[in-house]
């Protein structure tokens, strides 16, 4: 029975089916936010987000069943076992302390990155690659405390809402950094007072949005190259691993063949 569910829930048709639920339940809580929307079709908003609960449970329950404590040695498994359970928190009567658990329903959509290789790629890439861009946030941060000593230093007195404090001059780095109206909000404004900011504000634009982010970027980039490489050694090897496993039974096919050759050669033999 074990051997049947494991056909049945690796289905290629199964597969797609858990994949179509996952994104028309996505679709739904979108759906949900719409007050129009949600005071005509609410019952059947509640309805099938209830019925896409139930089909991600029975799922869950066959593969605990068919891979047992296997399944839970594969991080996805245990990510995607988490969002179900999360469906399952009540929130009305009196469980409606946990009524705020509520917008944990939208993370059902993240059931697409455990489903999708694409993305789970781009995520474990990313997950991988924390450590070295934990270094270059590190780098990032001493560089924005410092331009905001710098900053506030230099223009705390004449525009003291923006690089009144560190803390002041730090927050209008970041709205430099994003690159949002910088110019016509801080730049402009500023060197109309001081005709050589723009050398402040270039600079750090320069080392802050094109340098820094451009190197953990790469990091980012560097890891999900690694990981496919990786992958596709992996795959390599199953198919010389099944390769093998064929010549093994052909060999002994022909083994076989020859001792059943043997045996009616003896036979003839006998008989004449």
């Amino acid at each position: 029975m074990r051997d049947g569910l494991k056909k049945f829930i690796e289905n290629k048709y199964v597969t797609d089916f858990i994949l179509f639920v996952i994104i028309f339940n996505a679709v739904i809580l979108g759906l949900m936010t719409y007050p129009g929307l949600y005071s005509r079709f609410g019952n059947f908003f509640h309805i099938s987000c209830l019925l896409c609960v139930i089909i991600f449970t029975i799922e869950m329950f066959i593969k605990l069943y068919v891979y047992k404590k296997s399944f839970f040695k594969d991080g996805w498994n245990i990510f995607d076992f988490t969002l179900v359970a999360i469906s399952w928190v009540p929130t009305g009567g009196v469980f409606s302390s946990f009524r705020a658990l509520r917008v944990l329903r939208a993370l059902r959509a993240l059931r697409l990155v455990t489903r999708l290789q694409k993305l789970r790629l781009i995520v474990q890439a990313i997950i991988d690659s924390i450590p070295n861009v934990g270094w270059a946030s590190v780098l990032l941060a001493l560089i924005f405390y410092i331009f905001a000593i710098m900053g506030t230093t230099m223009y705390a007195e004449t525009f003291p809402q923006y690089f009144g404090s560190i803390g002041k001059s730090m927050f209008t780095l970041f709205q430099i950094m994003s690159l949002d109206d910088w110019a016509t909000e801080l730049a402009r404004p500023i060197m109309a007072v001081f005709p050589f900011a723009w050398v402040y504000f270039v600079s750090f634009i320069l080392l802050s949005s094109f340098v820094v982010m451009n190197v953990i970027v790469g990091v980012i980039v560097n890891a999900i190259s690694e990981i496919s490489e990786y992958n596709k050694k992996v795959q390599e090897r199953k198919k010389l691993q099944k390769c093998t496993n064929i010549e093994i039974e052909l060999y002994k096919l022909k083994k076989q063949i020859a001792v059943v050759e043997n045996l009616l050669k003896a036979d003839k033999e006998s008989n004449s």
